[in-house]
């Protein structure tokens, strides 16, 4: 038997063991309609049958009980007169899903049936409360964050999708693409966004590009062929009193058999206009008296996969929504949801998949993304608690040693540098491991402070390593921390500090390991051959993380690993915006320096368009004539078909031939060796090359105070974060530098981004608008990597909602930071599962 018989065969059984209150689909009996008659007719189904079928469906709610048992028997006697293998008996049905697959529903005893009084679902695969609607006793369940289940979670919401009606293999392979494999799943898979068809209009009052809601009753329908007859429009006239629209649906026929004259229905869709006409064209219909899910309300929009549709997922949710969100039990305490303002959670569930007005939608938002900020806070805090609760050697320094390393700089520190150092030379003093990040500006100087807290922690006899994430970068921080720490003043000789890097000749890493391993050396400055395992020290107390976002946890926890309970110092040039250090980074104490050297000049910085090349390169040959040099940046290393965007080794050949033929060009990308990438910054660096061509590379690099010209092509296709880091590769001195920012195609000049370069040199500012922009990827890297996707609802830019979050977080941790307490138990369960069992990574 057909597929859609056997469907409606299995609905007509249910119906009858419900002795036909109408329940055996959500919304009655009619709603299979919606997309029964497309399977039918996909089946071979004849015409007559369907309108039979559609005919007594419709006029269903309206009857008795008894009449309705009638009207279904009658109805499958017709159909088996067309189709003799639906008045056979069906065959045995499958052995029942085990019971944790299945939701917790009371069972329902089958009377069998011989063909002739009753219809005979082939197999009964669908659990009852998805079918009806069963308000008594729901289970109780929780679903606090996506995944923060626990022992009051019933084995209903572990159920696979295919219990669902509607829901065969095929579709939950689909929706399976989409992250959803449970129940539980749907609940938490929320729509990317909304269309609010509540403000209905009359048609009078429409006006071109609206998108509204009409409610009007069907003045006429035509079958309109086009194509020559291959296809057809349907063209539907609806009238409200004020006015009248035409609604055109294409290549849809069998609405004919859908629409009569008369009939009250709503639309909801965009206004266009043709041959001077106000029309609509394949929007969403239903009838007035149908529970309206696609129409006069505020639709959700789902994130979709092939063969899923918005009105069939979105019919999918509701039958999950209806049932499980009014029953959710919910982890969160009642005095934190009073304290904070927030609605329960299976309120907040169900508006924000149908939310019944704006503001109730606000209410779920924040009830929703509070949770993720709550659990993320409460995790962060344990954090920190786990590493203030070991003891950390004490590195005192008296004020006349401090002052006279400081009187020793060829320079006066800054303001931020002075309350950095502070705050710095506090926690080595406290008995508890350091774990400090300082932020700054590229070239606010940081690592002068983290060269004088190395310096304290050898004062007390103790050694330090310094880990940067390029061999260049790590040579750069070598030559500054020899020229800071040691001759004139200083308290080290040279020896003390050394620099291990991968092409460190063997014989240099040998005596190195040795120095380490018997306290002689006491800086070691490298890239991740610093934890390479044979590099062992004797006495390891501080440790220095540049850049930090480029390394791994794994990384990072090698270092610290290589001493007992060592200080922690991180440092980044990616300025942080203020929300996310009070989530992500709320483990860290931070310093901030935000105050730039004396001498340091702004950047300028100007956004050309395309054609204004020529522009750029004159001014490039200006600066080059006077001494200087230049980088050309690009955002790919070969042409590309897929991405419309200039190329570095492409440019690269034209650049030295025929625009530049008589100054000396580099070229430098990511696909080069690490030797060779160093071979060609340190030949930059010494002059040898006057303009460095090059990908993003150079983002954290070398230090050449001689370059005073930054070009970057297809500038719209870089973060405001890596735009700015780029753009601190210039003005390292006291020469007035200039960046230029050519995007890909003419229009693109006003992007958002590009014109908040040319405004502002504030790292900070930027900061924040690329938060805004781009999400927290640009300044997550690889720490917790669970952070970015974990927050589903929460937006990261929303301080207001953070610090609420963050306040009731630290209240409860006071209290009970173990969540020991009898009335915090399912909090617990939920608190683990959201972090996985893991305690994450402190730096």
């Amino acid at each position: 038997m057909q597929p859609s018989l056997e469907k409606l065969r299995k609905f007509f059984r249910l119906e009858h063991e419900n002795k036909y209150q109408n329940t055996a689909i959500i919304g009655g009996l009619a709603k299979m309609l919606d997309y029964w008659e497309g399977e039918a007719r996909a089946d071979g189904i004849t015409e007559e049958v369907i309108q039979a079928v559609v005919s007594r469906l419709r006029s269903y709610e309206k009857l008795s009980p008894d009449g309705r048992a009638e009207s279904l028997k009658g109805l499958w006697k017709r159909i088996a007169e067309t189709y003799p293998e639906a008045g056979q008996k069906p065959k045995q049905a499958h052995p029942p899903r085990p019971q944790q697959q299945r939701p917790s529903a009371p069972p329902q005893e089958s009377k069998p049936e011989d063909s002739e009084s009753a219809p005979h679902p082939a197999e009964q695969s669908q659990p009852q409360q998805y079918q009806q609607r069963p308000r008594q006793n729901p289970p109780p369940r929780s679903e606090t964050v996506a995944g923060a289940k626990h022992s009051q979670t019933p084995a209903a919401l572990n159920a696979k999708l295919t219990v669902l009606q509607g829901v065969g293999p095929k579709n939950a392979e689909s929706l399976e693409k989409l992250g959803m494999q449970t129940l539980g799943d749907m609940l938490y898979y929320f729509p990317r966004r909304y269309e609010d068809y509540s403000q209905l209009k009359p048609i009078q009052a429409l006006m071109y590009n609206d998108v509204v809601t009409v409610l009007g009753t069907i003045q006429s329908v035509h079958n309109r062929p086009i194509r020559g007859g291959k296809q057809s429009i349907i063209e539907v006239i609806i009238g409200d009193g004020t006015g009248s629209l035409r609604i055109s649906f294409f290549n849809q026929p069998w609405l004919m058999n859908r629409f009569k004259d008369g009939d009250a229905i709503s639309v909801s869709g965009k206004i266009d206009q043709y041959l001077g006409r106000l029309v609509m064209n394949s929007p969403d219909w239903e009838p007035v008296e149908v529970e309206n899910l696609h129409t006069n309300r505020i639709v959700p929009i789902y994130s979709l996969t092939e063969r899923i549709t918005q009105n069939w997922l979105r019919k999918q949710m509701n039958q999950v929504i209806t049932y499980s969100a009014p029953a959710v039990v919910d982890a969160l305490p009642d005095t934190i949801k009073r304290a904070a303002q927030l609605v329960s959670l299976g309120e907040a569930l169900t508006q924000v998949h149908f939310p019944d007005s704006q503001a109730r939608l606000k209410l779920a938002r924040e009830r929703l993304g509070f949770d993720e900020i709550f659990y993320l806070q409460m995790g962060v805090l344990r954090q920190k608690r786990d590493w203030k609760s070991v003891e950390g050697r004490r590195f005192p320094v008296s004020d006349e040693w401090l002052g006279a390393r400081l009187g020793a700089l060829p320079f006066t520190l800054t303001s931020a540098q002075q309350t950095s150092l502070a705050d710095i030379r506090a926690d080595l003093d406290s008995g508890k491991p350091m774990n400090r990040l300082v932020q700054g500006d590229v070239g606010s100087g940081k690592t002068v402070v983290a060269a004088l807290a190395a310096a304290m922690v050898i004062h007390g006899g103790a050694q330090a390593a310094i880990m940067a994430p390029t061999a260049i970068l790590a040579e750069q921080h070598y030559r500054n921390f020899i020229n800071l720490l040691t001759g004139d003043g200083g308290t080290l000789q040279q020896s003390d500090i050394r620099l291990l890097v991968g092409n460190t000749t063997e014989s240099e890493k040998e005596a190195i390991r040795q120095g380490l391993m018997d306290g002689s050396v006491k800086i070691v400055i490298g890239t991740h051959a610093v934890i390479e395992p044979d590099v062992l020290f004797k006495d390891l107390q501080f440790v220095v993380i540049d850049e930090q976002h480029r390394f791994g946890v794994e990384q990072r926890a090698e270092l610290r690993s290589k001493g007992t309970n060592p200080h922690l110092l991180v440092m980044t040039a990616t300025p942080i915006p203020r929300s996310l250090a009070l989530t992500v980074f709320g483990d860290l104490d931070i310093s901030v320096i935000d105050v730039m050297p004396e001498g340091r000049q702004p950047i300028t910085t100007y956004v050309l368009r395309p054609q204004e090349r020529e522009r750029a390169y004159t001014l490039l040959r200006a600066q080059i004539k006077n001494g200087n040099q230049a980088f050309i940046v690009y955002p790919l290393i070969d042409e590309s078909e897929k991405i419309d965007a200039r190329a570095a080794v492409d440019d690269f050949d034209t650049l030295s031939k025929e625009v530049f033929p008589d100054l000396k060009l580099g070229l430098l990308h990511g696909r080069m060796k690490p030797s060779e990438k160093d071979e060609v910054m340190l030949n930059f660096r010494d002059k040898k090359f006057d303009i460095l061509v090059s990908t993003t590379v150079i983002e954290v690099g070398v230090d050449v105070p001689n370059s005073t010209v930054m070009l970057i092509e297809g500038a719209d296709r870089f973060g405001l974060a890596q735009l700015h880091q780029l753009r601190g590769r210039v003005g390292r001195g006291s020469v007035q530098s200039t960046c230029l920012l050519i995007p890909t195609h003419e229009d693109a000049t006003e992007n958002e981004r590009l014109q908040a370069m040319a405004v502002t040199n504030s790292g900070f500012e930027l900061a924040d608008l690329d938060l805004k922009l781009r999400g927290p990827g640009e300044f997550l890297g690889t720490r917790q990597a669970g952070y970015a996707t974990t927050l589903k609802m929460a937006s990261i830019t929303d301080v207001k909602l953070i610090e609420k979050a963050r306040e009731q977080a630290q209240a409860l941790f006071e209290r009970d930071p173990e969540l020991n307490q009898p009335e915090h138990a399912l909090l617990a369960e939920a608190f683990e599962r959201f972090w996985g069992g893991g305690k994450g990574d402190v730096s």
